[in-house]
């Protein structure tokens, strides 16, 4: 049994601080301050250099950027490659093309220079973060998908995993709904799990984020401002993720922030606005036709007069602006910062809809003891509010309301017939809005002990508070709806704790054939989750909001209070050996245990090994010559794990229980076996759930084996890769089989139950001549991939039921033994019968429509997703372009069976002529759950254009001022091609089933938007 010792994360913290302040002023307080010279004594020491630059050929380069070390002073080439600059004669020039290794000129008392540029073969040498450090790429032994900010998704971004959208095989990322910040599911090489969800483990500059609720309803990740981002890497296969441990079984994404760069200080100001209206209207009927359609089916008309589109009504053009300024550099090789203000306002496409951001970072990188010290601090704090409006009841509101009630009377929002609420007052009274206050603050000091052995310390909190407000000022008129007629308010306060400390030592040891590297450490995580809600009802109709009112709890109206904290911890230890033979043959193994205070004493550990292998087949002998300039094979296996489930759940839990009334009970006796009084039945305790010390941790193996190669002097790159995941030792809530049990449920591992996914992904890009006029990069990504529940005790565990009047809880999807994850498990629909009435498929010939005659009829999640991008420049013009699809999949469109149905229209609901599809149907018909509302989910879209226009600052006469001026027009969400009749094919609204997680369900959705940006870029 281990104990795990909590430690004082806030003392820690300060400690560190002032550490971290100490290093800086001590070891950078002496770096800000230069000497100044009078201008005459400057000007006379400088001279017009001038030079060429051109590549391994001789051929010139155009556009390659010449810049004086330590300065802002630079310039560009021209078309011939040619560039002149004033600088004095002890200044270092840096040279830098893309696709070329840069080179550093001293000028000395060269007036024309002749620089020549070698080809840098760039997805070698590049960089990739890893688990607890970096590599470079061509020593990696497993499956990443690394993306600069270069080649990031432009537009209105507020979440960071847009940026990746279409630009990573393997990563499948759906946004729930159009709504600013909305949440999306991330699905990295399938699902692995039934109740962890789809989120990877976010890694934000060594920091491991905690995906728990925040309280705020957007996306918790809308915190970071995605201009602060330099580069995102994904790792996919078991031998990236093991290093992660329990965490890792669905992915793991590292996000790393720009920092200072050596040789260059840089101001950067970003100002863009955009403006977004619906992309996809619903064509519902209009005011003549739903008159029309009514009287066709015989029904009661209920006629307005009035002629409203209330799509138009209950939506508006939604106007953003996003400004982010920031600042970063270098003093010397001893200390590099970054510092950034950001402010995002995002309006949404439904009124009452908004996503506020104010952002700050700062980082900074000091170094002292001859580089031996190295202290890296990091600081990201943010404010965003979040205003939604009631969006269930608005996106149905405006597809079924009567379009002949006028939307206004006498300049108010017209009173429905049926005392109900009209949408237009419904926005004036309702409101859900959220304040969080979120930072996160890193220390990383790492001192080098010796030659190749390094120590570090990491340590960082996470503080996020949010305290949200939904309420419902009081309006008498509508008395069919208490909540509203009374006025409402619920108060829910969040507040959210995760401190991590951690220590690793690294050993590099190399010689001309060998090359270890070797990183053992300790990592101890606390999370502290801490909840207070409050709920109240009748307030004053005074024109007061509801949280501004003085309320007390009455019998009538009683105030409920809930609360609830929440601490878990988390221990682990792991290591790394990394070996590289002759840069040939490359070996990698990895081992993590993980402790957590989630599970029982008898299994509190879970332990994940990993091993890779890697062949550079293309620095043998016999490869010389051949037509590539690099391949490499690469194999994998490895385990992660999973502990993504509710606390506590191990443990024994009791609850007060009495009887309410005065008949039997189940759950205390009387002490007068004839009392029928509740005074004669106290209060007794009663288990709510049993301990179970012996739960297990879910286990994900998976096989990897791919291969990376380059053609034509590394213009067409790729990757192939074949994946194998098996989770195992599935993690449920279950019902016991004995009926005599104290609890209704227990948790436990499904035996030999198994959620298998296997598929090939394929990447391939190639870059264009960078010598021309025009150059152009194209890249596309395709993913395949097979899902399947093996050996699973249950006929179906249901993701997805059906919600409304008649059909709650009736199954839509779930997890079916051998078949695919999310798979669609219903009736056929087979047309309508003589009476007016539904007809099923009778599958199994009895007669009779019961429920085993439901079938499996699609799964929600695609077989297939793929991605295609491109960039072109000419002169000083450039455009990007990003596509991304998916196929394979089904949508259950529960908003058409919720709505648009005949008995709807004949009520004088307002449908779509999907309704009336069928003549002969009854108005009396149910609109059962089957295959009549399952629709084909495949879609293309054009995820974002950009245009951009690079201004010389030089022909303007501000050379001295700016660096770049640039332009650009982004367009996001253009078109998408699909047959799907709802808002967007890439939608999940459905609610979970016993806490799994649900796919491809469409109730209600809160419509995607269609947006285009204007954006000024200035460097100084």
């Amino acid at each position: 049994m281990v104990n795990f010792t909590n430690f004082d994360a806030a003392r820690i913290f300060k400690t560190g601080l002032l550490c971290s302040m100490l290093f800086f002023f001590t070891g950078g307080i002496g770096l800000f301050a230069r000497p100044t010279f009078p201008l005459a004594l400057q000007k006379a020491e400088l001279e017009v250099i001038t030079g060429t630059v051109v590549d391994e050929t001789g051929a010139p380069l155009p556009g390659a950027a010449v810049l004086v070390k330590g300065t802002t002073t630079g310039t560009i080439t021209d078309l011939d490659g040619n560039f002149s600059l004033d600088v004095g004669s002890d200044a270092v020039l840096v040279i830098s093309y893309l696709g070329y290794a840069p080179q550093e000129i001293v000028v000395g008392s060269e007036s024309k220079l002749m620089i020549r540029l070698e080809p840098e073969s760039s997805q070698l040498n590049e960089i990739v973060v890893v688990g607890y450090g970096t590599q470079k790429r061509s020593d990696v032994t497993g499956a990443i998908g690394s993306l600069k900010n270069e080649d990031f998704n432009r537009g209105v971004i507020t979440n960071p995993v847009d940026l990746l959208q279409g630009k990573v095989a393997g990563v499948n990322i759906t946004s729930v709904s159009g709504e600013p910040g909305a949440n999306q599911n991330v699905i990295i090489r399938g699902i692995g799990s039934l109740r962890s969800g789809t989120q990877p483990l976010y890694v934000l500059d060594g920091f491991l984020l905690d995906n728990s609720d925040t309280g705020i309803a957007s996306n918790p990740l809308n915190f970071l401002n995605p201009n602060d981002i330099e580069s995102i890497d994904v790792l996919k296969d078991a031998s990236a993720t093991a290093l992660y441990g329990s965490r890792a079984s669905n992915g793991v994404i590292v996000i790393t922030t720009k920092k200072g760069k050596s040789g260059s200080s840089q101001v950067n100001l970003s100002a863009s606005t955009a403006w977004s209206s619906m992309a996809n209207t619903i064509d519902v009927f209009s005011a003549d036709e739903f008159r029309r359609q009514v009287v066709a089916v015989g029904g009661n008309l209920e006629d307005f007069g009035g002629n409203t589109n209330w799509q138009d009504e209950l939506t508006q053009v939604g106007f953003s602006q996003d400004y982010s300024l920031s600042m970063s550099g270098a003093n010397s090789e001893r200390f590099s910062y970054f510092a950034s203000l950001g402010y995002q306002d995002q309006e949404g496409i439904l009124k009452n809809s908004n996503l506020r951001r104010y952002s700050g970072k700062l980082n900074m990188n000091q170094k002292a003891f001859e580089g031996r010290l190295i202290v890296d601090y990091n600081l990201t704090a943010s404010y965003t509010e979040n205003l939604r409006p009631a969006i269930g009841s608005i996106a149905s509101d405006m597809l079924y309301l009567n379009p002949t009630i006028p939307a206004f009377t006498n300049g108010e929002p017209t009173l429905l017939n049926t005392n109900a609420l009209n949408p237009l007052k419904r926005n004036e009274l309702y409101s859900d809005d959220a304040a969080n206050n979120r930072i996160l603050g890193t220390i990383s000091p790492s001192f080098e002990i010796i030659d190749g052995l390094t120590y570090k310390l990491n340590l960082g909190v996470d503080y996020s508070n949010t305290a949200r407000y939904i309420q419902y000022k009081p309006f008498p008129e509508v008395v069919n709806e208490s909540n509203v007629s009374d006025g409402t308010l619920d108060e829910l306060i969040s507040s959210n704790t995760n401190s991590l400390i951690e220590n690793t030592l690294t050993y590099n040891w190399n010689n001309y054939k060998h090359n270890f590297t070797v990183l053992v450490g300790h990592s101890f995580q606390t999370f502290l989750d801490e909840f207070r809600g409050t709920s109240s009802r009748g307030f004053a109709a005074n024109n007061i909001e509801p949280r501004y009112q003085d309320h007390n709890s009455t019998s009538e109206f009683p105030t409920t209070v809930n609360a609830s904290a929440v601490r878990n911890e988390l221990q682990s230890f792991f290591g790394r050996l990394n070996y590289v033979y002759d840069e040939k043959y490359l070996f990698t193994a990895t081992f993590r245990a993980d402790g957590s205070s989630k599970f029982g004493e008898n299994n509190r550990y879970g332990y994940f090994p990993s091993f890779a292998l890697g062949w550079n087949l293309s620095k043998e002998g016999f490869m010389a010559g051949s037509v590539f300039n690099n391949l490499k094979l690469r194999t994998s296996w490895g385990q992660t794990g999973n502990q993504e489930i509710p606390s506590k759940i191990t443990k024994a839990s009791f609850s007060e229980d009495r009887l309410a009334t005065g008949a039997g009970s189940l759950n205390t006796y009387p002490i007068d076996t004839d009392g029928n009084s509740l005074d004669d039945y106290p209060y007794g305790i009663v288990f709510t759930r049993l301990a179970n010390p012996d739960l297990q941790w879910e286990v994900s193996t998976q096989f990897d084996v791919g291969f990376d190669f380059a053609f034509l002097d590394y213009r067409l790159t790729g990757t192939v890769d074949y994946f194998n995941k098996v989770s195992s030792n599935i993690l449920l809530e279950v019902v016991p089989a004995d009926p005599v049990q104290p609890t209704s449920t227990f948790w436990d591992n499904i035996d030999n139950m198994e959620i298998v996914n296997q598929g090939f992904e394929l990447a391939l890009n190639y870059n264009s001549n960078p010598q021309k006029a025009f150059t152009y990069t194209i890249g596309g990504n395709i993913t395949f991939i097979q899902n399947e529940v093996r050996d699973s005790p249950y006929s179906v565990l249901t993701t997805g039921a059906a919600q409304g009047a008649g059909q709650t809880g009736a199954t839509i999807n779930g997890y079916i033994n051998n078949q695919p994850i999310g798979a669609f498990y219903m009736l056929q629909f087979d047309g309508i019968g003589e009476d007016g009435l539904n007809r099923f498929v009778d599958v199994n010939g009895d007669g009779e429509i019961l429920d085993n005659d439901r079938v499996v009829v699609g799964s929600a999640i695609p077989n297939m997703i793929y991605g295609i991008n491109s960039s072109m420049r000419f002169k000083n013009f450039d455009l990007t372009l990003n596509f991304n699809g998916g196929a394979g999949n089904k949508i259950y469109n529960h908003t058409t069976m919720s709505l648009f149905t005949k008995a709807q229209l004949s009520r004088s609901n307002n449908t779509t002529d999907f309704a009336v599809q069928f003549p002969e149907e009854s108005i009396n018909n149910s609109n059962t759950v089957s295959t009549r509302f399952l629709e084909n989910g495949a879609f293309f879209r054009l995820n974002n254009a950009s245009l951009g226009y690079s201004v010389n600052p030089e022909r303007l006469g501000v050379g001295n001022a700016f660096q770049n001026i640039r332009f650009s027009l982004t367009g996001q969400n253009l078109f998408v091609i699909t047959d799907y009749s709802g808002y967007d094919p890439e939608v999940n609204t459905g609610s979970t089933s016993g806490g799994i997680q649900t796919f491809g369900i469409d109730r209600f959705t809160y419509p995607r938007a269609r947006t285009f940006m204007l954006n000024l870029n200035l460097t100084f």
